[in-house]
């Protein structure tokens, strides 16, 4: 008899094929147009992802100055720049620098998991702010990990730490892989 088919958001069992991304001509990470999944423990192309942050996301994202630092599959490791342009009146790094930095991360992330970009769109983003970020000066680091993906959503969270390594800020996320 034969297996009944996965959910559309479950992840397809160890012994069954994952289904083929869609095709990313162009694109960063996707060799001859489709981008291949990542098996776990695979080595990911730190080059890859950080071209990705000038080519996938919209330009003004070149001004947040992010620079991948390490990346595995499911998970990737930024840094981001406390610059004078991205810190409030009251001294801190803004929110919004913040956010934006979260998410760029997890779709990073997610294409640590897909073997190069996939169109995806973030379905929801919940951010907690815990502490300030003083600035300007020093670096943030931005944690994104993907806690499960299915074929049709992925979840994840978001960490970010100041220069003191204290945690800052703590998203979790959802995107529908389109």
């Amino acid at each position: 008899m034969p297996e009944p088919a996965p959910s559309p958001d479950v992840p397809a069992s160890p012994q069954s094929p994952p289904s083929p991304p869609a095709a990313a001509a162009g694109v960063p990470g996707a060799a001859g147009g489709v981008a291949a999944p990542s098996p776990a423990g695979a080595p990911v192309d730190l080059s890859m992802l950080q071209d990705a942050l000038g080519t996938l996301f919209a330009p003004w994202l070149g001004e947040l100055g992010l620079e991948v630092l390490e990346a595995r599959p499911g998970e990737v490791v930024l840094a981001l720049p406390v610059a004078p342009r991205h810190v409030h009146a009251g001294g801190v790094l803004c929110g919004q620098t913040m956010m934006a930095a979260a998410d760029t991360a997890m779709v990073l992330a997610l294409m640590t998991r897909l073997g190069g970009f996939k169109p995806m769109g973030t379905v929801q983003l919940q951010t907690s702010f815990l502490r300030p970020i003083p600035g300007p000066g020093g670096t943030a680091r931005v944690t994104a990990r993907v806690l499960r993906m299915g074929r049709s959503l992925a979840f994840g969270e978001i960490e970010i730490a100041g220069a003191d390594g204290a945690l800052a800020a703590h998203a979790t996320t959802t995107y529908a892989l389109l």
